[in-house]
Parts: structure tokens; C-alpha cells; sequence
């Protein structure tokens, strides 16, 4: 620092810093509780972690998707026949559930398209916007209006109902 700076205005700071004044002689109970829970349940819990995913890392599984088989439509089905009933309510619940995933990765393409175009999506997002458009209406005639006890015969039935309307219209 230049010498010809006023002292008085612009002390000099200190050339170390103070020392804390304890007002006690004991140790800080929050400082002792921390170390004390330190050592007592999170460092062993952490090394009982740490061994145990080491000896998994060695013995890594490995994950797939379960695949499951196509199974007869109730259409296929024999009369009486409660197994391949109840296959073929479960494979329509399966197709539910991915019908849905569908619609959601679709409409998040959409959002995220119109979110990076701004006011200009509506120029930029045709194909997004009439892809959503398409799977929404797909979904919503083949799953619409069932309720919240959707089934496979009632979405059946639902079908059925719109084959001989078409069947009615074109005659």
C-alpha cells in the first residue's frame, strides 16, 4: 500500500486474526453429541453399506424387463374357460398400463418441444402436436368412458358397440 493513505480513515487490519473468547473451560455438548452419533451409528452403518455394496458389485445382477407372453383375446377364448379369462384380463390391463406410458412420452415430446420453440411452437410442433393429437384420440376411443372399473369385457363390449354403429352408419 501506497504510505501516503490517512490512517485514521483507513486502518490498518489486524495482522492475525483474535482468538476466541471462551467463556467456559467445558467442551460444546452439540460438538459432543455430533461426534458421539458419528461414531456410534453413522460411521459403522456407513462401512456395513460399503462392504456390503462391494460384495455386490462383485456379484452384479443383471436386470432385464420381464417379458410376457401374448395371450388369446377374450374373443379367443372358450365358453367357461376362467383361466384364459383371467389371462386375457391381464394382458388387456398390461396393454392399458402401456397405452398410458405411450400417451405420456408423446405428450412430454410435445411439451418439451413447445417449451424450446416459445410462441413460435405452433409453427415448429405440427408433427408433435398432430401426433398427440392422434394418440390421445386412439387412446380415448378404445379406453374412453369405461370408468374406474375398466375391464377387458366392458373395452370389448365398447368395441363391439362401436363396430355396429359404423356397421348401422354405413348401411
Amino acid at each position: 500500500m501506497p504510505k501516503d493513505f490517512d490512517t485514521e480513515a483507513y486502518p490498518e487490519p489486524p495482522r492475525q486474526t483474535p482468538v476466541v473468547d471462551k467463556q467456559t473451560a467445558l467442551p460444546n455438548p452439540a460438538l459432543i453429541l455430533s461426534k458421539v452419533f458419528y461414531y456410534t451409528v453413522d460411521l459403522p452403518v456407513t462401512t456395513f453399506r460399503d462392504t456390503i455394496d462391494s460384495i455386490r458389485s462383485k456379484n452384479k445382477l443383471v436386470y432385464y424387463h420381464q417379458k410376457f407372453r401374448r395371450v388369446p383375446d377374450l374373443t379367443e377364448c372358450q365358453e367357461g374357460d376362467y383361466p384364459c379369462y383371467y389371462e386375457a384380463e391381464m394382458q388387456w390391463r398390461r396393454d392399458y398400463k402401456v397405452d398410458q406410458e405411450i400417451v405420456k412420452v408423446v405428450q412430454e415430446r410435445m411439451r418439451a418441444c413447445q417449451q424450446r420453440e416459445g410462441n413460435s411452437y405452433e409453427q415448429n410442433c405440427t408433427k408433435e402436436i398432430q401426433q398427440f393429437h392422434e394418440v390421445t384420440k386412439n387412446f380415448q376411443s378404445r379406453y374412453g368412458d369405461l370408468g374406474a372399473y375398466a375391464s377387458a369385457r366392458k373395452c370389448l363390449m365398447k368395441q363391439k358397440e362401436r363396430m355396429m354403429a359404423a356397421q348401422a352408419q354405413s348401411a
